[in-house]
């Protein structure tokens, strides 16, 4: 070895050295030249828009209620005060089921042009643990309804903004609202950076498993909240959920009515209108079993194997988030030969909040859109993510209702707690974008080393966190004069208590 290196010239051998530094993360072979070229047009972009431009809020000069009403049409009417009820709770939940009025007002906000799938709806909220085909418990973006192609800025604007709505909420204080923000900032720019020197193959593999989460806590607390985190998801499966939402009648299992939150679509406790068009169908189950099969050509023909163990034994409608509320949303009971449960939920997909205000390609199915963003987008993705067209043409996608699935309650979080919690989120979001879009490297030009961008996003996310106040209240008035109609779940349940 001593004698090759020997008989090569200084600028040979120079550039072998260069070339075996460049072979990172599992043999890597994209120059360093090639990764700081695409480092510096990421950084030419900020000539264009400047970092401090992203503090604008937008195009705020809207009337809110118009927009909400634009977005539940189509819903199932007497589920919409549902909506309302759950969004007025507080400026947080308002700000959670608004996403159409930031996307409208993100409209007309700079862009550093860069555009790649994004989630669409990334506020912190968004985030959580579920098992990966393999069983692995991973921390991911977990809600991909408004998933289209856009700009990267809307998702990190969403969610630094989303921090100082909840913490506002939570009464952690200014001081504490801005290092959220500049904690989720700079972890995604530290990360982008990491992501810009590795191989697309490598950040396709990279996988924030809760064991990694464990690994690189230092605070007790935090290690703490992991492994109970880790505790409640390994608990949360089909067969737990089974005696909860189902009894045995017969020979077949029965999902049982709770309405407003679960009830039959063709029931005596049915939320649908009499006019409503799904209840103008006189044999569903042929329906059901022509859009089940469009739906398993989605999968895998594994996955499609997988499914022909499982009998459907029941199917009822399921209120769930606060956004989603009225949408149709069902959940599927399937049985295997040895008893144990299935549970699919089959979620209506509508027109993105993104693509109505950020011009993309026309979009076939938006089920599709959904799965192909979160398969893009996600480390791993349901077993049974699918989708398929129901009745009257309407779009929805498939995913299992319960895996080890596991949220935050922030509600139990300290400010310190918080923070942590949003550099974790500007983690997994440096992720996504890498992974989704292979632009790492621009990215993290154009972010820079400094501070300059986080600055900018407590700037925006403390405006953008007055604005949704001013629309919360003007929120609240709509309701209060019966403009809008809110009603809690508490007050709806009530209406079928005998």
């Amino acid at each position: 070895m001593t004698s090759c290196r020997r008989s090569l010239s200084v600028v040979a051998y120079a550039a072998q050295i260069r070339n075996v530094v460049t072979l990172r993360h599992g043999g890597c072979v994209e120059n360093v030249a090639e990764v700081e070229e695409r480092r510096a047009r990421g950084k030419a972009l900020r000539q264009k828009v400047q970092r401090r431009d992203h503090a604008v809020i937008g195009n705020v000069d809207r009337d809110p209620i118009s927009l909400l009403e634009e977005s539940s049409a189509g819903r199932v009417s007497r589920l919409i005060p549902l909506r309302y009820g759950r969004m007025i709770a507080s400026p947080f939940t308002f700000y959670r089921g608004s996403a159409i009025i930031q996307a409208h007002d993100l409209a007309g906000t700079p862009n550093s042009s860069l555009t790649m799938q994004i989630c669409g709806d990334c506020h912190l909220m968004n985030f959580g643990g579920f098992a990966t085909p393999e069983r692995a418990l991973l921390f991911d973006v977990n809600d991909f309804d408004e998933t289209s192609p856009g700009p990267w800025e809307w998702d990190l604007k969403r969610l630094a903004a989303s921090f100082v709505v909840a913490a506002r909420h939570l009464r952690h204080g200014a001081t504490a609202a801005d290092n959220m923000v500049y904690q989720v900032a700079n972890s995604y720019r530290d990360r982008m950076a990491e992501y810009a020197e590795m191989a697309i193959l490598d950040t396709w593999y990279d996988r924030i498993t809760f064991e990694r989460l464990l690994e690189s806590a230092v605070n007790p607390e935090v290690q703490k909240r992991i492994r109970r985190a880790m505790e409640r998801a390994a608990a949360r499966t089909h067969e737990s959920l089974l005696p909860k939402l189902t009894e045995h009648d017969g020979d077949r299992w029965r999902i049982l009515d709770a309405p407003p939150a679960v009830f039959h679509v063709h029931g005596a406790q049915t939320l649908f209108e009499t006019d409503d068009d799904w209840l103008s169908i006189d044999d569903p189950s042929k329906l059901i079993d022509q859009s089940f099969s469009d739906y398993k050509s989605t999968l895998a023909a594994d996955r499609r194997r997988l499914l022909d163990h499982f009998k459907l034994q029941d199917m009822a409608f399921k209120v769930v988030g606060v956004g989603s509320v009225g949408t149709r949303c069902l959940i599927l009971l399937l049985i295997d030969g040895h008893g144990k449960p299935l549970f699919l939920q089959v979620k209506e997909a509508t027109k993105s909040v993104v693509a109505r205000y950020f011009k993309s390609a026309a979009v076939s199915h938006e089920g599709r859109r959904v799965v192909d963003g979160q398969r893009l987008m996600q480390a791993a993705s349901d077993l049974f993510l699918g989708w398929s067209k129901g009745p009257f043409g309407r779009h929805f996608y498939i995913r299992q209702l319960r895996d080890m699935k596991f949220s935050v309650d922030i509600e139990l979080m300290d400010a310190d707690l918080l923070a942590t919690y949003g550099q974790v989120c500007g983690w997994v979001l440096a992720r996504a974008h890498a992974k989704a879009s292979g632009h790492a490297a621009e990215i993290s030009g154009y972010l820079g080393a400094s501070d300059r961008m986080a600055e900018s996003l407590i700037a925006y996310s403390n405006a953008y966190a007055d604005q949704v106040e001013r629309d919360y209240d003007l929120f609240v008035k709509a309701c209060r004069s019966g403009r809008l109609e809110a009603r809690t779940d508490v007050d709806m349940a009530a209406d079928f208590r005998v």
